[in-house]
């Protein structure tokens, strides 16, 4: 519990076994974590069984794709704030409290990993991934009015379940490029959004989007397309 507000987290998982287990843990050792929903999303190795042996509750979602994943986390987790993150290692379960000490000001607390002092040594966050994620960060702030923006793809990110009850359905992005459509969206729907500095480690495993360099680059043309694409709609 946050105050009287009850809080949920939001792992989207696929082929997460080596790090699933520890990252629930690490989660609920806040001590401020009611729930946490792992949403299997088709894994072929044994996160499902890793995930089932802690106190997460385990979602199936047979749609294969990250945004379909986080769509259907979020519709799933019961609690007054939602918290999405990552289950494979690169955030720490404590960065919640930072994204919590802005919960009464804001609709949408986001992380941002593109703060160099809070990479560490092995995290995938070499410069050219940290200013294609400045960049495109700063197409959402200037095309749509947002505030400060540095960070478009980081799942580390807090809304309300009021504003996600506001923007749910206008949410349609299956793939990766889901990150910026829930900023356009929270932003045309009123929603006051703020980042604030959340450390970034090295994941467990490899990255399945941006784990080499044409996963990377076509993870950035698709969130291109999609900040331009919503812009004339």
């Amino acid at each position: 519990m946050f105050g009287n507000r009850r809080v949920s987290i939001v792992f989207p998982a696929y082929n997460e076994e080596g790090n699933i287990r520890a990252a629930v843990e690490d989660f609920f050792a806040t001590g401020v974590v009611d729930e946490i929903i792992v949403v299997d999303n088709n894994s072929r190795d044994r996160t499902n069984e890793e995930a089932s042996a802690t106190r997460a509750r385990v979602v199936r979602e047979t749609a294969q794709g990250y945004g379909n994943a986080l769509r259907r986390g979020l519709r799933e987790a019961q609690g007054d704030l939602v918290i999405m993150a990552e289950p494979d290692g690169t955030f720490l379960g404590r960065d919640v409290l930072k994204l919590l000490a802005y919960a009464d000001d804001f609709d949408m607390v986001c992380g941002t990993r593109t703060t160099r002092e809070l990479i560490w040594a092995q995290a995938n966050m070499g410069w050219f991934l940290r200013i294609g994620n400045w960049a495109v960060a700063k197409m959402v702030q200037i095309l749509y009015g947002g505030p400060s923006l540095t960070d478009c793809g980081c799942t580390l990110r807090l809304t309300h379940r009021a504003a996600l009850n506001r923007i749910l359905d206008r949410l349609t992005v299956g793939g990766s490029h889901f990150l910026p459509e829930m900023v356009i969206v929270g932003l045309r729907s009123g929603l006051r959004i703020i980042e604030v500095p959340i450390n970034y480690r090295g994941r467990v495993g490899e990255s399945k989007i941006t784990g080499n360099l044409r996963g990377t680059l076509r993870t950035g043309f698709n969130m291109i397309a999609l900040v331009l694409k919503c812009r004339l709609m």
